[in-house]
């Protein structure tokens, strides 16, 4: 066969020969917008996210400054009960305190381990750096 039918074009080169320069950058400037859209969407889940973790963790560690208070106050009523009765009510009193001082020491441990877990926004911080640096002003290009 000689004569073969012209193959037809793809609809996006189509498209694009029959927008005007000005529908293209009306088109690129809601894409833009979208995406920055998005990505603003993006940054408020993963704060929100950050901000629960973080809560948590102030929790814990709130916890343990109480289980600490109570350590000094306990310990303090072990000293002047020991020293005041010599024995029965002191000893009781040191127990009451080196239990509180294990429970602060694990919600201490607990809060810790939760506030190193936080990460802050790491989605948003990778698109941010594939995001050309001529759109992006913050980027600095060599």
């Amino acid at each position: 066969m000689t004569g073969s039918s012209p193959v037809p074009e793809p609809e996006a080169e189509q498209r694009a020969r029959s927008e005007s320069l000005g529908e293209m950058f009306s088109s690129f400037a809601d894409n833009l917008s979208t995406l920055v859209r998005k990505e603003i969407e993006l940054a408020k889940a993963e704060a929100t996210q950050s901000a629960k973790q973080a809560g948590a963790g102030v929790g814990m560690l709130a916890g343990a400054a109480l289980g600490g208070f109570f350590v000094l106050m306990f310990l303090s009523l072990a000293l002047a009960w020991a020293l005041g009765n010599v024995m029965d009510l002191g000893w009781a009193a040191l127990i009451v305190a080196l239990c509180w001082a294990v429970i602060a020491a694990v919600l201490a441990v607990l809060g810790r381990a939760r506030m190193t877990k936080v990460k802050g926004l790491p989605q948003t911080q990778r698109t941010m750096q594939e995001i050309p640096p001529t759109l992006n002003p913050s980027k600095e290009t060599p």
